[in-house]
């Protein structure tokens, strides 16, 4: 019988090889975290584990993949908040001996910490869609589609049309984190010189209040990493660019004003969408332009 490790949020089971993280299905786990929902994750893809005192009573046992193993941390490209980092186990210290015997045993099964040369843990499963700010995303293992939004798209992406690319084509994926309204997803095209700004980019979908969100668009964007991966080899690869430094046009430049925007914030706290905390530092940003 497999052992279980079940933490807050989480469960790990230690199988032949591999450990099975399963996400909960409740109030306070992160809906990100329950799209991901079962995940395998042999030790192959394993560089190390940690095990860390946490707060209010608890201990943290954390595994750390190798670069390069798994599709989502890839397309994450180290924008994850905490909360949202799917390797993390919180347990309450109690079970600090046994966690750390499960580490120590996972230490014992990794065999190589280096980069690996192609995705070792699956990416998440397709099809699938998100709705971006200025148009629909759609996946299905072969072909990247976006349709545009008449009602938001940038005139240059409407007259360019519908668009799909094959994987064959992408050469990456840059996923820029939501944060509440800002954010978007691009695909690097083989041959395609990219505009500057992603909102006039026809390879481009940007996101906004309410759209495209974590939940959604990452997923998306590491499973096109993981179909990327899975026809081309690494060492082929160009290597990940960082996300962007500048910040992407934000919903204040897209004709909304600063109260509507924060009654908006309210709204997505209101249901659940954002903490106290987050919607409070969001407020203080936004009346700081004014």
């Amino acid at each position: 019988m497999a052992d279980i490790l079940t933490g807050q949020g989480c469960s790990w089971t230690f199988e032949a090889g591999a450990v099975r993280m399963r996400f909960h299905r409740a109030m306070k786990v992160p809906k990100f975290l329950q799209e991901l929902g079962e995940r395998l994750i042999p030790y192959e893809a394993l560089a190390d584990v940690s095990l860390t005192p946490g707060k209010r009573g608890t201990v943290v046992l954390r595994a750390v993949p190798r670069q390069g193993a798994d599709p989502v941390l890839i397309a994450a490209a180290g924008q994850l908040k905490e909360a949202l980092d799917p390797y993390r186990l919180v347990l309450p210290a109690d079970r600090e001996s046994l966690a750390d015997y499960y580490a120590e045993e996972i230490r014992r099964s990794i065999t190589d910490s280096g980069p690996a040369r192609r995705c070792l843990v699956q990416a998440p499963p397709t099809p699938r869609s998100f709705k971006g700010w200025d148009g629909q995303a759609h996946f299905d293992d072969e072909t990247v589609r976006f349709q545009w939004f008449w009602s938001s798209a940038e005139s240059v992406k409407y007259r360019a049309g519908d668009q799909r690319f094959a994987v064959s084509d992408i050469e990456g994926v840059e996923w820029r984190s939501p944060d509440v309204f800002d954010g978007y997803l691009r695909l690097r095209v083989r041959g395609l010189e990219a505009p500057k700004e992603p909102e006039k980019d026809p390879a481009s979908v940007v996101f906004g209040m309410g759209y495209g969100l974590t939940a959604e668009s990452l997923p998306f964007a590491a499973a096109v990493v993981g179909a990327i991966r899975d026809q081309h080899p690494a060492a082929e690869l160009p290597p990940a660019e960082p996300a962007a430094e500048e910040p992407v046009v934000a919903a204040i430049d897209r004709g909304e004003d600063i109260p509507a925007l924060i009654r908006k914030l309210g709204e997505l706290r209101d249901a659940g969408l954002l903490t106290e905390e987050e919607f409070q530092a969001k407020k203080v940003e936004l009346l700081s332009r004014l």
